[in-house]
């Protein structure tokens, strides 16, 4: 039966599972040791092997004998989506066709797919990676595990899968939709733990107490999340009205998929990085200079082992921090703050900058709100135009007309104080604003 976590001061870490010890906890001067050793073998593979590499760093005179320190990681061309969709579909590739045992791709929404292939080697650090980030949230061989990612092109199905086999839980493959179907089968076969989106989770969730389902009863005892960020108020509501602790992990198609950190239970809003996998630089986004530690940036990342398709600093556009003091799990590799902001995400609204996760954060503020909500951009009268539809809880709803002007008139000034901003606030009845099964899809720009 789910129990909400205890606080993190009461629970005794040295009873959690941890997947690599020896790795997972060893000394800051270690880790640094392991990554250079690996910056060093990657960056004279990739010179080798893929041409787009070895001509950027012929460019840049810049040969792989010059990588000699960490910080020489510095020396070496950034790489974003527009390279691996130029050189679509195998240009990227560092080895025959016949060697990839699986290939991925993202959904190519905006243009051409990022296409990454894994050979054997890249699928045995993908299924430790996501091992280890199970471990963090406390899953082990005991757990029974239901899907409800779907299984195709996306990385995140099949990376989850295939590192809780590697633990020894039972993986229960749902696959994405038919959500009653996902209730009846917790309750059928005992699910502990669901693999989800924050918002199909939080969907799961509006449906079950709809059927009536007791979810304090329930055999589900956590959930971990990846595939968008999951705002602090969206998962103290699934945790309480669910009764199960949630985690989130990080990851992208490009650099692997899921498992390139995850979330611990000392610290929920933050993220160990695996870092003897993952060179992690933090970078001021519109320089590409480096920024110190523990201050806001874009993260940039070097696979440090990967075979297959090999990416030499990648910049993810991801806001973060990261620190690398020692945390109460135990564990001492490097915390990332859970990414809430791309700096690609922004909107500039009338010379003003707009975040999405602003508005989150502001809705999450108002109990009478449900955490889901729709940015709609327009510029059909000349001026940019931001309207926000929310979604206002049954219980705070009114036949009074005064009283819901009065409620959208507080949001709307909410909004605009934190946002610098006015927008226009549309109020939408419970379950208006489409659930989604995998990424949500908060904003909706029309401008022309």
């Amino acid at each position: 039966m789910g129990t909400p976590m205890p606080p993190a001061d009461e629970i005794d870490f040295s009873a959690l599972p941890i997947y690599l010890p020896e790795v997972e906890c060893t000394s800051r001067e270690r880790i640094r040791a392991i990554q250079l050793a690996k910056l060093i073998e990657q960056v004279d593979y990739t010179y080798a092997r893929v041409p787009w590499y070895r001509d950027q760093m012929d460019a840049l005179g810049v040969a792989p004998a010059d990588i000699k320190t960490l910080d020489d990681v510095r020396r070496l061309p950034f790489t974003d989506k527009s390279a691996l969709r130029e050189t679509f579909p195998f240009g990227m590739f560092a080895v025959p066709l016949d060697e990839i045992v699986e290939m991925h791709a993202s959904s190519g929404t905006t243009g051409k797919p990022i296409v990454v292939g894994y050979t054997a080697a890249d699928m045995e650090v993908w299924s430790e990676c996501i091992a280890r980030l199970a471990q963090m949230a406390g899953v082990t061989a005991a757990d029974r595990v239901q899907m409800a990612f779907g299984y195709g092109m996306f990385t995140g199905g099949f990376g989850l899968h295939y590192g809780i086999q590697r633990i020894g839980g039972m993986m229960i493959p749902a696959g994405a939709g038919n959500t009653e179907r996902h209730i009846q089968m917790i309750e059928d076969y005992g699910t502990t733990t669901l693999i989800a989106t924050p918002s199909y989770a939080m969907h799961i969730c509006e449906v079950g107490e709809r059927l009536g389902y007791d979810w304090a009863s329930s055999t589900l005892e956590r959930g971990l999340f990846g595939g968008e960020p999951c705002p602090p108020h969206l998962k103290a509501e699934i945790e309480s009205r669910m009764h199960i602790t949630c985690t989130d992990n990080y990851g992208l198609t490009e650099v692997m998929g899921p498992g390139v950190s995850g979330e611990c239970l000392a610290h929920r809003d933050q993220q160990h990085i695996a870092e003897d996998h993952f060179l992690w630089e933090v970078v001021d986004p519109a320089t590409g200079e480096p920024v110190g530690e523990g201050e806001m940036g874009e993260l940039v990342l070097t696979p440090l082992d990967k075979r297959g398709i090999p990416v030499l600093r990648y910049r993810t556009h991801d806001l973060t921090r990261v620190i690398t003091e020692p945390c109460a799990c135990g564990r001492t590799l490097a915390r990332m703050e859970k990414v809430r902001s791309r700096s690609d995400d922004m909107l500039i609204i009338r010379g003003t900058n707009v975040f999405p996760s602003q508005v989150e954060d502001v809705i999450g503020r108002i109990d009478t709100l449900t955490p889901h909500y729709r940015i709609i951009v327009d510029n059909d009268s000349g001026l940019d135009r931001m309207t926000v539809e929310v979604e206002i809880k049954p219980e705070a709803f009114s036949d009074s007309f005064d009283e819901m002007s009065a409620f959208t008139r507080d949001v709307t000034d909410r909004l605009r104080n934190v946002l610098l901003v006015t927008p226009v606030v549309r109020l939408v009845e419970p379950g208006g604003i489409e659930r989604a099964v995998g990424k949500a899809k908060h904003v909706d720009d029309r401008r022309k």
